[in-house]
């Protein structure tokens, strides 16, 4: 038995709450090792001494190139339970309990009295309801339309292509290079819903400087580019008038060094109440004029022009949790996708959590954070992550071709596993984003690679998500490419790439109709191809060399 192999860890993504008489318990063995695993759980308050056991055999539900992980799920009474292995390799065994490989359990005898131990198995203290990890249920359905508003539409199946500056109440300026506006979103939505998509995401929409808006000078106005807060409420009404969802972009990790609150720390120093609401100011606070120059503060990055936040400054919170409520009240959004997530203060993202859910408790809220998200996912921040990950196992896969099937359907279970499975169920899978070249562009151009790549994003577990234009084949690896205009005139779009939108249309379909978010999943290498299973009915035949899918629908009564 390979047992440097074995590994469990109480609390975590081996063993969690899946309802209030449910736990999901998992453990990790050597590929092809154990002939047979064994799970014993027993209510761990129970009054009879020795305790009293229950075993359930566990399946080896998923397998990479190294392991096997064995998955049980317990559905008793007992809110309190404990639990430990039986390992089995053919004549081989052994218990696994206290991180320990042991040939007898550890009750023990002293002067003929038995001394209870129990405390020394594996424990889950108590299945709390709020330790149940839920997705809103609407967005693990999900299709997800996300769009960089400058560069979507001005009109019906239109945009301008022309910038523009505007001045605004603060009397500074805001750019647009582009066009795109609220309006033209919305005279778009059944264009949008025709592919099957049912949830707007939109990057920021907030006053700003320039024309992407991540500088936002004011969190309560729409910017004058993209229209009015009227234009916005009639967007939102217009969106769940057919049934959809919509999600903006919070950007609280940084502002914009117009935002009132740095000008004021600019014009006035240590006087001013607000220079605890950033990071690392130096007295002067002087904004560079240069682009080479370092700023005497924080930034978002290395952008001057975009002052850090202290988030974890009491009077910064209280002022984006109120951002948070005038948005959903006053005009009913849905969630938020959360920029620069891993950078904030945790807290600030509890508070934050705890007030979209007084206000909305079917609202989502999605982190940006592009490595492993476990910390974020534990119920008290998010309820989603952008799924990195995902896009960048597909590239390796299926653009860039850097690995064979085996290894992708090795990265792509290991990434599944290290959540809960409602956290799996929720990841935001993206192939594009507006931070990241096309993906056409990385398979070369070639739409048929791309066709495969769609294919495996919609059959897969988790919410797919497309960028605005992808249906159109837009490419560009450099940034004013990936977030060029939507090219709406048929002359913009290539014989080879006509066709997408029916294409989605059709996998949205076949995901709406014969998957459900809670279908288990297995993906495996079979020679050369990629074969992934959903549930029951649902299996699709990726052969790369052939550039081709094929989607088999089986037991249909």
């Amino acid at each position: 038995m390979n047992k440097s192999a074995v590994l469990h860890i109480p609390l975590s993504q081996y063993a969690f709450a899946s309802g209030e008489r449910e736990l999901t318990v998992r453990i990790r063995a050597g590929r092809k090792d154990l002939t047979k695993c064994t799970l014993y759980y027993a209510d761990r308050a129970c009054k009879s001494v020795p305790i009293e056991f229950q075993g359930i055999p566990m399946q080896a539900a998923y397998s990479d190139e190294l392991f096997d992980y064995y998955e049980s799920v317990i559905k008793s009474p007992y809110s309190r339970i404990c639990y430990f292995f039986k390992l089995e390799k053919e004549e081989e065994w052994t218990y696994y309990y206290a991180d320990e490989f042991k040939r007898e359990i550890p009750d023990i005898k002293v002067n003929g009295l038995l001394i209870d131990t129990r405390s020394e198995y594996y424990q889950y203290p108590f299945l709390l309801k709020s330790e149940i990890l839920k997705e809103p249920e609407w967005f693990k359905n999900a299709f997800v339309y996300n769009i960089f508003p400058d560069s979507f539409a001005t009109g019906n199946e239109y945009i301008e292509k022309a910038p523009k500056e505007i001045e605004a109440p603060d009397k500074l300026k805001c750019k647009s290079k582009l066009g795109g506006t609220l309006r033209g979103i919305m005279e778009n939505l059944d264009y949008i819903k025709g592919m099957g998509f049912d949830c707007l995401y939109l990057n920021p929409i907030f006053l700003a400087g320039e024309s992407h808006k991540y500088d936002i000078r004011d969190y309560f106005k729409i910017d004058p580019c993209f229209g009015t807060g009227d234009d916005f409420r009639m967007l939102v009404e217009a969106v769940h008038e057919r049934n959809m969802y919509i999600v903006i972009d919070g950007v609280f990790n940084h502002c914009s060094w117009d935002f009132f609150a740095f000008r004021d720390v600019v014009r006035k120093g240590k006087d001013s109440r607000y220079w605890k609401w950033f990071y690392c100011l130096e007295e002067p606070v002087v904004r560079p004029e240069g682009e080479k120059e370092e700023p005497g503060y924080a930034c978002f990055a290395y952008e001057r022009k975009m002052p850090k936040l202290n988030t974890a400054n009491p009077e910064v919170r209280e002022y984006f949790c109120n951002v948070c409520s005038y948005w959903m009240e006053e005009y009913g959004i849905d969630g938020w996708r959360l920029d620069v997530a891993n950078e904030v203060d945790k807290d600030f993202w509890r508070g934050f959590r705890s007030q979209t859910k007084k206000i909305n408790g079917n609202a989502v809220l999605i982190g940006e954070v592009w490595e492993n998200s476990e910390v974020w996912l534990r119920g008290d921040m998010f309820d989603s992550t952008m799924n990195y990950d995902f896009r960048r196992h597909c590239r390796d896969f299926f653009a860039l071709k850097k690995i064979e099937s085996g290894t992708f359907a090795d990265r792509i279970t290991a990434m599944y596993l290290r959540y809960p499975k409602e956290v799996s169920e929720g990841q935001l899978n993206i192939l594009d984003s507006h931070d990241v070249p096309r993906f056409l562009s990385l398979c070369g151009g070639n739409v048929r690679l791309w066709k495969m790549s769609v294919c495996f994003l919609m059959m897969m577990p988790g919410v797919p998500c497309l960028f605005y234009g992808d249906e159109k084949g837009i490419e560009g690896i450099r940034e004013e490419q990936y977030r060029q205009a939507m090219p709406w005139e048929s002359h913009e779009v290539t014989v080879e790439k006509t066709g997408l939108e029916e294409m989605i249309a059709e996998l949205a379909a076949i995901r709406k109709k014969y998957i459900k978010p809670e279908d288990g999943f297995h993906i495996y290498a079979e020679e050369k191809r990629l074969v992934l299973h959903r549930g029951e009915v649902v299996k699709v035949i990726f052969d790369r060399e052939e550039e081709t899918y094929a989607i088999q629908l089986r037991n249909l009564s």
